[in-house]
């Protein structure tokens, strides 16, 4: 009995001491792992300043992420031997403070933005997920122009688009008709390239935030929902000017912009009109990312207040089949490829009276 005692105390003690070494061993190979991998393990300093970019990175990006899975799934099936670009592109800033510089020039603009051409860009590393034309109505903003090309072309150039930027500028000395203007972009930058998207663009509302990306959804966007000069808040509901996004279908479907907004006002609550009609439904970037700085002026002259416009809004319903792209008649005076955009002018110099 006092034998059995025996072994079994020396048969316990073995077991413990080989507890103890199996745990020695466990925390030196724990300890030589870190020891070896601490080249690759961040410094807590590195890790802090990495959590700051990635959290200020998601407070600008929060609204967009909703949107990234609508772009990609609009976007046209095309391939390309160097891959797509990201739907969320990775050279994104988030909101800026824009400054306007009273002694800029368009060569300074031009030295800038050097890898644009003809008005054209292409991004190098990537194939775009469309094709953007951006359309600019114009006369006798020379200054307001400089100032969006400024800034819109490296904004468009952040978000990997292939892009290209018409100013259609009206001659003579008629009413201006932005609406027309527009339609004319539209037909003549069809003319020099298969668009999938086209944005409709006011030459005074300058983008804060790239975020905001200037691609077609499934719906007809817009993408002006505050500006500085309303408090960045939606000027009225159903607002939908400055700056819209249609694809070429639905452009195409509502018959484009009626022709027969002489002065200022009417045309894009037409517009709005026609889209409900298609059974389309307008859609909106968040508040926080689709802003606007408005650069402020006097109303010009050859622009006066359209009192025609609530007649004309009556009539939509009757009138948009033929009031539109398939109606649009003008002069074509030439088209000029700049460095910076491609300058379309034409002249009205006929103005339809209104039934």
């Amino acid at each position: 009995m006092a034998l059995n005692l025996y072994v079994f105390h020396i048969f316990y003690k073995f077991k413990v001491l080989l507890l103890i070494m199996l745990c020695l061993m466990v925390l030196w190979a724990t300890f030589s792992y870190f020891v070896d991998s601490g080249q690759s393990m961040p410094r807590p300093k590195n890790t802090v300043e990495d959590f700051r970019k990635a959290t200020s990175l998601q407070e600008e990006g929060n609204s967009w992420k909703d949107e990234k899975t609508k772009l990609t799934a609009a976007v046209p099936a095309t391939t390309s031997p160097q891959g797509h670009c990201p739907a969320l592109s990775p050279y994104l800033r988030g909101a800026s403070k824009l400054t306007f510089k009273p002694s800029l020039t368009l060569e300074e603009v031009q030295k800038e933005n050097p890898q644009v051409a003809r008005g054209r860009y292409h991004p190098t590393e990537c194939s775009a997920l469309q094709r953007v034309a951006i359309l600019i109505p114009h006369r006798n903003r020379e200054r307001h122009l400089l100032y969006l090309l400024e800034h819109l072309h490296p904004f468009l150039q952040r978000q990997q688009l292939d892009y290209g930027i018409y100013v259609i500028h009206q001659a003579g000395n008629t009413k201006f008709n932005r609406a027309k203007l527009l339609n004319v972009g539209y037909l003549e930058a069809l003319k020099e390239e298969n668009w999938d998207c086209f944005i409709f663009h006011d030459v005074d509302l300058v983008p804060e935030n790239d975020f905001n990306i200037y691609m077609c959804d499934r719906q007809p966007k817009h993408l002006v929902v505050g500006r500085n000069s309303t408090g960045y808040r939606l000027r009225y509901q159903g607002y939908f000017g400055g700056v819209t996004a249609l694809t070429r279908e639905q452009f195409s479907k509502v018959n484009g912009f009626s022709n027969n907004y002489w002065g200022w006002g009417g045309e894009d609550d037409d517009l709005r009109i026609r889209v409900e009609m298609q059974k389309m439904r307008v859609v909106r970037p968040s508040a926080d990312v689709a802003r606007y700085t408005m650069i402020f002026h006097n109303r010009d002259h050859g622009n006066e207040e359209n009192r025609e416009r609530m007649k004309l809004l009556r009539q939509v319903s009757k009138m948009w089949k033929t009031d539109g792209l398939n109606s649009c008649s003008y002069k074509l005076l030439s088209v000029e490829h700049n460095p910076l955009y491609i300058n379309i002018t034409v002249d009205f110099s006929i103005q339809p009276k209104i039934s």
